[in-house]
């Protein structure tokens, strides 16, 4: 297969079978402009086609994994139902495209995630995460609802209790709770992330590949199953994002002071 069509990314193949993605915008925390949001979604349909590639491990370069879209941008078209619409479009194609994509794919969460590089985080099958990041779901904080990934597999994982609790207040949630409440599958020393993740893959990639396939498409009819709560979730969050709050809560964040809802004061 031929990844040179994805700026955003580096691709590397530093075993038999197996292929390494990376975010490429270390300056920035691996953040994704449109482009990348889009390069995102669609790269997993090439590595579903991709004969070279057993098992796919995926990590930010430098200190983050991804932060995912901009406020800056999100504000600049708030309001723009033409831009809403591609961004639910983007962010279902994501999740799906993960779900579907016959290849296990591991995460290597060697820093923050927020946005879509939160969903690709959790949304893989397998989740290795350093002891000291610290990752939230942050919709709360900007003023919309924790619709996308998190009403997908955030009650699966940790079940709907803690999946409550977290994305009603947005906590921070280190590496050893995540692990702790069944959010993510390992968490390992800082520097330990990738190196864990290429030798979980390797196993992957010199196992039973039908086998293995099926099994990831079997256990994935929990999640389609759950997917009319996701398009609705979804939905929701996108229509929220035309709300006084929302607009309240980015710009706050970009002020990088505490948000004051509208909702909240009336």
């Amino acid at each position: 297969m031929n990844y040179s069509d994805y700026p955003a990314f580096k691709f590397e193949r530093p075993a038999d079978g197996v292929l390494l993605i990376k975010f490429n915008n270390p300056e920035k925390y691996n953040a994704l402009d449109k482009r990348g949001h889009e390069d995102l979604a669609r790269v997993w349909n090439e590595v579903d086609a991709d004969d070279e590639t057993r098992a796919v491990v995926i990590t930010g370069e430098g200190r983050a994994f991804c932060a995912g879209g901009s406020i800056q941008t999100d504000l600049e078209y708030f309001g723009d139902v033409k831009h809403l619409t591609e961004v639910l479009r983007s962010a279902r194609e994501l999740v799906y495209n993960i779900i579907n994509c016959r290849k296990p794919i591991i995460s290597a969460i060697n820093g923050p995630a927020a946005g879509a590089g939160l969903t690709t985080a959790l949304m893989s099958d397998i989740s290795v995460i350093g002891e000291s990041v610290r990752f939230t779901d942050g919709h709360m904080k900007i003023g919309v609802a924790a619709g996308d990934h998190a009403a997908i597999i955030w009650p699966l994982l940790c079940g709907m209790a803690k999946a409550k609790y977290y994305l009603y207040t947005a906590d921070m949630i280190d590496g050893r709770e995540a692990e702790r409440i069944g959010l993510v599958s390992k968490c390992v020393p800082d520097g330990e992330v990738v190196k864990s993740a290429l030798e979980i893959a390797g196993r992957l990639a010199a196992g039973p590949q039908i086998a293995l396939q099926y099994t990831k498409h079997t256990l994935n009819h929990w999640l389609r199953d759950a997917g009319p709560a996701f398009e609705a979730g979804l939905a929701l969050e996108i229509m929220n994002f035309m709300s006084e709050d929302a607009r309240e809560g980015f710009e706050a964040f970009l002020a990088k002071r505490k948000p004051e809802f509208p909702t909240a004061r009336r």
